[in-house]
């Protein structure tokens, strides 16, 4: 039987991602279908000013499972750079303002980071996946992506901070990465993957 994972998002990039990881893990987890929360953005709101990652995925989920049958997923990433004291954080989506664009918040990271070098240059990205139904949590499981910060953005692929995250191991940008090589070395692939192994869904 299959199962539909309702995603607490109006993001097609992030349904993306999660419609093409569980294309890729096929056969462990066949019934397996994300879909986007119907009407989401007629919904009420759920506001995202907790301090940490964890409480805004489990809010949300918490949140949105009032107004849908099944099981919905939610998740909050963010990147963190040490040298600028952890920022952008918990703030990224809101990093240059609520309406900034991804070009927006590049932007404002790279003029912040202008001056740094070498080991300052150095992130991650965090990403924290929740699961929640009729108003209780499932599961809540996060992961992590090592990279640094480029002088300027590269590639046209993924979104958000993508252009200007470069992971070492592969000489390129996540937005030169194919969605596949993406998804393998990701934050959200990984705790996707770690999400599914821990058999709740």
């Amino acid at each position: 039987m299959s199962q539909t994972l309702a995603l607490a998002s109006s993001n097609q990039g992030k349904l993306a991602e999660f419609l093409a990881m569980s294309d890729s893990i096929g056969s462990s987890s066949p019934s397996l279908q994300p879909v986007l929360l119907p009407n989401f953005n007629f919904l009420p709101t759920f506001e995202e000013n907790a301090p940490t990652l964890a409480e805004n995925a489990a809010g949300k989920a918490l949140h949105y499972s009032q107004f849908a049958a099944g099981r919905i997923l939610a998740d909050d990433s963010g990147l963190v750079v040490p040298a600028l004291g952890g920022a952008p954080g918990v703030r990224s989506a809101r990093y240059a303002g609520p309406n900034a664009s991804s070009a927006e918040r590049s932007a404002k990271l790279l003029n912040e980071m202008q001056h740094l070098t070498g080991e300052e240059r150095r992130a991650y990205f965090v990403c924290v996946l929740a699961v929640a139904e009729k108003g209780r949590v499932l599961a809540v499981i996060s992961a992590r992506a090592d990279g640094e910060i480029l002088p300027a953005a590269r590639g046209t692929g993924g979104f958000g901070y993508d252009p200007v995250f470069y992971v070492l191991e592969r000489g390129k940008t996540f937005a030169e990465l194919s969605a596949a090589e993406k998804n393998a070395l990701s934050h959200r692939g990984k705790a996707f993957r770690r999400l599914l192994s821990a058999q709740i869904l």
